[in-house]
Protein backbone atom coordinates (compact mmCIF):
# COMPACT_ATOMS: atom_id res chain seq x y z
CA UNK A 1 0.00 0.00 0.00
CA UNK A 2 1.22 3.47 -0.85
CA UNK A 3 2.98 5.63 2.15
CA UNK A 4 0.85 8.43 1.44
CA UNK A 5 -2.25 6.74 1.69
CA UNK A 6 -1.30 4.86 4.79
CA UNK A 7 -0.28 8.10 6.45
CA UNK A 8 -3.49 9.22 5.03
CA UNK A 9 -5.25 6.53 7.16
CA UNK A 10 -3.27 7.07 9.97
CA UNK A 11 -4.08 11.35 9.91
CA UNK A 12 -8.17 10.04 9.52
CA UNK A 13 -8.01 7.84 12.57
CA UNK A 14 -6.60 10.36 14.53
CA UNK A 15 -8.89 13.13 13.33
CA UNK A 16 -12.12 10.53 14.41
CA UNK A 17 -10.57 10.34 18.36
CA UNK A 18 -10.06 14.61 18.28
CA UNK A 19 -13.67 14.37 17.18
CA UNK A 20 -14.80 12.69 19.82
CA UNK A 21 -12.66 15.26 21.99
CA UNK A 22 -15.11 18.13 20.59
CA UNK A 23 -18.04 16.16 20.73
CA UNK A 24 -18.02 15.65 24.37
CA UNK A 25 -17.99 19.75 24.69
CA UNK A 26 -20.81 19.61 22.27
CA UNK A 27 -23.00 17.73 23.95
CA UNK A 28 -23.48 19.86 26.98
CA UNK A 29 -24.41 22.58 24.50
CA UNK A 30 -26.84 20.39 22.87
CA UNK A 31 -28.47 19.70 26.22
CA UNK A 32 -28.81 23.11 27.14
CA UNK A 33 -30.29 24.17 23.57
CA UNK A 34 -32.69 21.39 24.09
CA UNK A 35 -34.29 22.68 27.07
CA UNK A 36 -34.36 26.69 26.86
CA UNK A 37 -33.94 27.06 22.89
CA UNK A 38 -30.32 28.98 23.67
CA UNK A 39 -26.94 28.95 23.25
CA UNK A 40 -25.24 27.92 26.43
CA UNK A 41 -21.76 29.98 26.39
CA UNK A 42 -20.65 29.09 29.55
CA UNK A 43 -20.34 25.76 28.49
CA UNK A 44 -16.54 25.75 28.07
CA UNK A 45 -15.88 27.49 30.98
CA UNK A 46 -18.45 24.68 32.94
CA UNK A 47 -15.72 22.26 31.71
CA UNK A 48 -12.66 23.93 33.34
CA UNK A 49 -14.52 24.88 36.57
CA UNK A 50 -15.58 20.98 36.70
CA UNK A 51 -11.58 20.21 35.75
CA UNK A 52 -10.20 22.68 38.58
CA UNK A 53 -12.96 21.43 41.10
CA UNK A 54 -11.73 18.15 40.83
CA UNK A 55 -8.14 18.50 41.01
CA UNK A 56 -8.59 20.71 43.70
CA UNK A 57 -10.50 17.82 45.54
CA UNK A 58 -7.79 15.38 44.51
CA UNK A 59 -5.11 17.50 45.95
CA UNK A 60 -6.94 18.85 49.03
CA UNK A 61 -6.40 22.22 48.03
CA UNK A 62 -8.29 24.95 50.26
CA UNK A 63 -10.82 26.54 48.20
CA UNK A 64 -10.44 30.57 48.18
CA UNK A 65 -7.33 30.04 49.88
CA UNK A 66 -5.66 33.31 48.31
CA UNK A 67 -8.32 35.01 49.50
CA UNK A 68 -8.46 33.92 52.75
CA UNK A 69 -4.91 34.18 53.49
CA UNK A 70 -5.35 37.93 51.79
CA UNK A 71 -7.49 38.62 54.06
CA UNK A 72 -6.41 36.61 57.64
CA UNK A 73 -2.97 37.28 57.26
CA UNK A 74 -2.92 33.22 57.36
CA UNK A 75 -0.76 30.79 55.25
CA UNK A 76 -2.83 28.32 54.75
CA UNK A 77 -3.29 26.42 51.14
CA UNK A 78 -3.68 22.28 51.63
CA UNK A 79 -5.35 19.95 54.06
CA UNK A 80 -2.95 18.20 54.70
CA UNK A 81 -4.87 14.94 52.75
CA UNK A 82 -5.34 14.18 49.15
CA UNK A 83 -8.83 12.56 48.29
CA UNK A 84 -9.07 9.90 46.17
CA UNK A 85 -10.32 9.82 42.74
CA UNK A 86 -13.16 8.14 43.27
CA UNK A 87 -14.23 10.06 45.87
CA UNK A 88 -13.27 13.50 44.01
CA UNK A 89 -15.30 12.57 40.71
CA UNK A 90 -19.00 12.38 43.01
CA UNK A 91 -17.68 14.85 44.90
CA UNK A 92 -17.48 17.03 42.11
CA UNK A 93 -20.83 15.71 40.57
CA UNK A 94 -22.64 16.93 43.69
CA UNK A 95 -20.69 20.80 42.99
CA UNK A 96 -21.93 20.69 39.59
CA UNK A 97 -25.50 19.95 40.55
CA UNK A 98 -25.35 22.53 43.32
CA UNK A 99 -24.08 25.19 40.87
CA UNK A 100 -27.87 23.92 38.43
CA UNK A 101 -29.53 24.47 41.52
CA UNK A 102 -27.94 27.93 41.46
CA UNK A 103 -28.06 29.08 38.18
CA UNK A 104 -31.33 28.24 37.91
CA UNK A 105 -32.94 29.82 41.71
CA UNK A 106 -30.75 33.23 41.03
CA UNK A 107 -30.58 33.55 37.24
CA UNK A 108 -33.00 31.42 35.01
CA UNK A 109 -36.07 31.45 37.30
CA UNK A 110 -36.35 35.50 36.46
CA UNK A 111 -35.80 34.77 32.80
CA UNK A 112 -38.76 32.74 32.42
CA UNK A 113 -40.57 33.14 28.18
CA UNK A 114 -37.79 35.75 27.86
CA UNK A 115 -36.32 36.30 24.05
CA UNK A 116 -33.92 33.61 23.87
CA UNK A 117 -31.42 36.89 23.46
CA UNK A 118 -31.74 37.82 27.13
CA UNK A 119 -30.98 34.07 28.03
CA UNK A 120 -28.23 33.97 25.90
CA UNK A 121 -26.70 36.98 27.22
CA UNK A 122 -27.01 35.79 30.68
CA UNK A 123 -24.80 32.85 29.78
CA UNK A 124 -22.36 34.69 28.41
CA UNK A 125 -22.39 36.83 31.74
CA UNK A 126 -22.17 33.68 33.88
CA UNK A 127 -19.55 32.40 32.02
CA UNK A 128 -17.55 35.32 33.03
CA UNK A 129 -18.53 34.90 36.67
CA UNK A 130 -17.42 31.58 36.65
CA UNK A 131 -14.14 31.54 35.38
CA UNK A 132 -13.27 34.69 37.94
CA UNK A 133 -15.53 32.36 40.37
CA UNK A 134 -12.25 29.62 39.29
CA UNK A 135 -9.84 32.10 39.36
CA UNK A 136 -10.23 33.03 43.23
CA UNK A 137 -11.49 29.38 44.30
CA UNK A 138 -8.47 27.10 43.28
CA UNK A 139 -5.99 29.52 41.69
CA UNK A 140 -5.06 30.35 37.98
CA UNK A 141 -1.37 28.29 37.60
CA UNK A 142 -1.82 24.96 35.32
CA UNK A 143 -2.84 22.05 37.06
CA UNK A 144 -1.76 18.10 36.14
CA UNK A 145 -5.25 16.32 36.19
CA UNK A 146 -4.27 12.76 36.61
CA UNK A 147 -7.45 10.12 37.32
CA UNK A 148 -5.95 7.13 36.34
CA UNK A 149 -6.27 7.01 32.38
CA UNK A 150 -3.25 5.45 30.65
CA UNK A 151 -1.96 8.01 28.41
CA UNK A 152 0.87 7.64 25.66
CA UNK A 153 0.82 5.37 22.56
CA UNK A 154 -1.79 2.35 22.02
CA UNK A 155 0.57 -0.73 21.60
CA UNK A 156 -2.72 -2.82 20.67
CA UNK A 157 -3.37 -0.33 17.25
CA UNK A 158 0.39 -0.41 16.47
CA UNK A 159 0.84 -4.04 16.56
CA UNK A 160 -3.08 -4.60 14.78
CA UNK A 161 -2.28 -1.91 11.78
CA UNK A 162 1.65 -3.20 11.63
CA UNK A 163 -0.24 -6.43 11.12
CA UNK A 164 -2.36 -5.29 8.37
CA UNK A 165 -0.49 -3.22 6.76
CA UNK A 166 3.67 -3.23 7.81
CA UNK A 167 3.10 0.08 9.44
CA UNK A 168 2.25 0.39 12.53
CA UNK A 169 -0.42 3.69 13.79
CA UNK A 170 0.25 6.47 16.41
CA UNK A 171 -2.56 6.47 18.21
CA UNK A 172 -3.16 7.57 21.71
CA UNK A 173 -4.23 5.62 24.67
CA UNK A 174 -6.28 8.40 26.44
CA UNK A 175 -8.10 9.29 22.44
CA UNK A 176 -9.28 5.44 22.58
CA UNK A 177 -10.56 5.84 25.95
CA UNK A 178 -12.68 9.15 25.52
CA UNK A 179 -14.33 7.17 22.40
CA UNK A 180 -15.44 4.75 24.71
CA UNK A 181 -16.37 7.33 27.19
CA UNK A 182 -18.60 8.75 24.58
CA UNK A 183 -20.16 5.78 23.43
CA UNK A 184 -21.64 4.97 27.03
CA UNK A 185 -22.39 8.63 27.68
CA UNK A 186 -24.46 9.29 24.36
CA UNK A 187 -26.07 5.87 24.61
CA UNK A 188 -27.54 7.36 27.82
CA UNK A 189 -28.91 10.57 27.04
CA UNK A 190 -30.33 9.33 23.65
CA UNK A 191 -32.48 6.29 26.27
CA UNK A 192 -33.09 9.14 28.70
CA UNK A 193 -34.36 11.89 25.92
CA UNK A 194 -36.43 9.24 24.34
CA UNK A 195 -37.45 6.96 26.55
CA UNK A 196 -38.51 8.56 30.47
CA UNK A 197 -41.08 11.01 31.22
CA UNK A 198 -38.34 13.64 32.25
CA UNK A 199 -37.02 13.65 28.72
CA UNK A 200 -39.93 14.12 27.09
CA UNK A 201 -40.49 16.62 29.53
CA UNK A 202 -37.39 18.20 28.52
CA UNK A 203 -38.62 18.50 24.47
CA UNK A 204 -41.74 20.15 25.54
CA UNK A 205 -40.40 22.94 27.07
CA UNK A 206 -37.84 23.67 24.87
CA UNK A 207 -40.92 23.97 22.31
CA UNK A 208 -42.73 26.44 24.47
CA UNK A 209 -42.17 27.09 27.67
CA UNK A 210 -45.49 28.59 28.31
CA UNK A 211 -46.92 25.83 26.83
CA UNK A 212 -44.94 23.29 29.12
CA UNK A 213 -46.15 24.88 32.27
CA UNK A 214 -49.72 25.25 31.37
CA UNK A 215 -49.83 20.92 31.14
CA UNK A 216 -48.27 21.00 34.78
CA UNK A 217 -44.37 20.79 33.51
CA UNK A 218 -42.36 22.16 36.27
CA UNK A 219 -39.60 24.29 34.19
CA UNK A 220 -37.93 24.94 37.02
CA UNK A 221 -37.02 21.29 37.70
CA UNK A 222 -36.31 20.43 34.09
CA UNK A 223 -34.05 23.51 34.09
CA UNK A 224 -31.98 22.11 37.14
CA UNK A 225 -31.87 18.95 35.55
CA UNK A 226 -30.65 19.67 32.35
CA UNK A 227 -28.03 22.13 34.00
CA UNK A 228 -26.91 19.37 36.34
CA UNK A 229 -26.24 16.53 33.33
CA UNK A 230 -24.65 19.70 31.37
CA UNK A 231 -22.49 20.19 33.78
CA UNK A 232 -21.99 16.51 34.82
CA UNK A 233 -20.83 16.14 30.71
CA UNK A 234 -18.42 18.88 31.64
CA UNK A 235 -17.03 17.26 33.85
CA UNK A 236 -16.32 14.30 31.60
CA UNK A 237 -15.10 16.78 28.84
CA UNK A 238 -12.60 18.57 31.41
CA UNK A 239 -11.24 15.28 32.84
CA UNK A 240 -10.65 14.52 29.13
CA UNK A 241 -9.06 17.30 28.00
CA UNK A 242 -7.94 18.37 31.29
CA UNK A 243 -5.84 14.94 30.92
CA UNK A 244 -4.77 15.70 27.87
CA UNK A 245 -3.12 19.13 28.00
CA UNK A 246 -3.42 19.84 31.74
CA UNK A 247 -6.01 22.14 33.32
CA UNK A 248 -5.56 25.39 32.61
CA UNK A 249 -7.64 28.71 31.88
CA UNK A 250 -7.15 28.56 28.13
CA UNK A 251 -9.44 24.71 28.49
CA UNK A 252 -12.40 26.96 27.88
CA UNK A 253 -11.60 28.06 24.67
CA UNK A 254 -12.58 24.44 23.49
CA UNK A 255 -16.39 25.53 23.17
CA UNK A 256 -15.19 27.11 20.28
CA UNK A 257 -14.34 24.47 18.57
CA UNK A 258 -17.78 22.99 19.41
CA UNK A 259 -19.45 25.88 17.14
CA UNK A 260 -18.76 23.91 13.74
CA UNK A 261 -19.40 20.97 15.59
CA UNK A 262 -22.49 22.06 16.79
CA UNK A 263 -23.80 23.80 13.03
CA UNK A 264 -22.91 20.38 11.61
CA UNK A 265 -24.67 17.67 13.37
CA UNK A 266 -27.61 20.38 14.48
CA UNK A 267 -28.48 22.11 17.91
CA UNK A 268 -30.70 19.89 18.92
CA UNK A 269 -29.58 16.32 18.16
CA UNK A 270 -27.52 14.17 20.46
CA UNK A 271 -26.13 11.89 17.91
CA UNK A 272 -25.55 15.04 16.11
CA UNK A 273 -23.17 16.00 18.17
CA UNK A 274 -21.01 13.03 17.40
CA UNK A 275 -21.52 12.54 14.04
CA UNK A 276 -20.37 16.54 13.83
CA UNK A 277 -17.56 16.38 15.56
CA UNK A 278 -16.46 13.32 14.15
CA UNK A 279 -16.75 14.62 10.61
CA UNK A 280 -15.04 18.41 12.03
CA UNK A 281 -12.14 15.92 13.25
CA UNK A 282 -11.23 13.54 10.47
CA UNK A 283 -11.93 16.83 7.92
CA UNK A 284 -9.62 18.95 9.27
CA UNK A 285 -6.91 16.24 10.29
CA UNK A 286 -6.98 15.27 6.32
CA UNK A 287 -7.34 18.94 4.88
CA UNK A 288 -4.32 19.57 6.90
CA UNK A 289 -2.43 16.56 5.75
CA UNK A 290 -2.93 17.19 2.33
CA UNK A 291 -2.65 20.77 2.15
CA UNK A 292 -0.18 21.40 4.37
CA UNK A 293 2.56 21.16 1.54
CA UNK A 294 0.48 23.58 -0.95
CA UNK A 295 -0.42 26.09 1.57
CA UNK A 296 1.61 25.53 4.42
CA UNK A 297 0.35 24.38 8.00
CA UNK A 298 -1.65 26.07 10.72
CA UNK A 299 -4.68 25.13 8.97
CA UNK A 300 -6.25 22.68 11.94
CA UNK A 301 -7.22 26.65 13.57
CA UNK A 302 -9.76 27.76 10.96
CA UNK A 303 -10.84 24.65 8.73
CA UNK A 304 -13.44 23.85 11.22
CA UNK A 305 -15.10 27.06 10.75
CA UNK A 306 -14.39 27.66 6.82
CA UNK A 307 -16.38 24.36 6.74
CA UNK A 308 -19.42 24.97 9.11
CA UNK A 309 -19.90 28.16 7.04
CA UNK A 310 -19.99 26.31 4.07
CA UNK A 311 -22.46 23.84 5.48
CA UNK A 312 -24.68 26.78 6.33
CA UNK A 313 -25.61 27.67 2.47
CA UNK A 314 -27.02 24.07 1.94
CA UNK A 315 -28.28 22.99 5.40
CA UNK A 316 -28.51 25.48 8.41
CA UNK A 317 -30.03 23.05 10.78
CA UNK A 318 -27.75 20.49 10.33
CA UNK A 319 -27.47 16.90 9.48
CA UNK A 320 -29.84 15.68 12.04
CA UNK A 321 -31.35 19.06 13.66
CA UNK A 322 -35.07 20.23 13.11
CA UNK A 323 -36.11 20.84 10.45
CA UNK A 324 -37.00 24.31 9.36
CA UNK A 325 -40.59 24.11 7.76
CA UNK A 326 -42.03 27.54 6.88
CA UNK A 327 -45.73 28.53 5.68
CA UNK A 328 -45.22 30.94 2.48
Amino acid sequence: MPDTLLFAMEAALNGLTAGIMYALVALGFVLIFKASGIFNFSQGVMALFAALTLVGFQTGQVPFAHLINAVFGTRVHHFGWNMPTLMAIPATILVMILFAWLVERIVLKHLVNQEPIILFMATIGLAYFLEGLGDIMWGAEVKRLDVGIPQGMSGAVDDLTFGWFGYGFYLDTLDLYALAIAAVLVTGLVLFSQYTKEGRALRAVADDHQAALSVGISLRFIWVLTWSIAGIVALVAGIMWGSKMGVQFSLSLIALKALPVLILGGFTSIPGAIVGGLLIGVGEKLFDFFMQPVIGGATENWFAYMLALAFLLFRPQGLFGEKIIERV
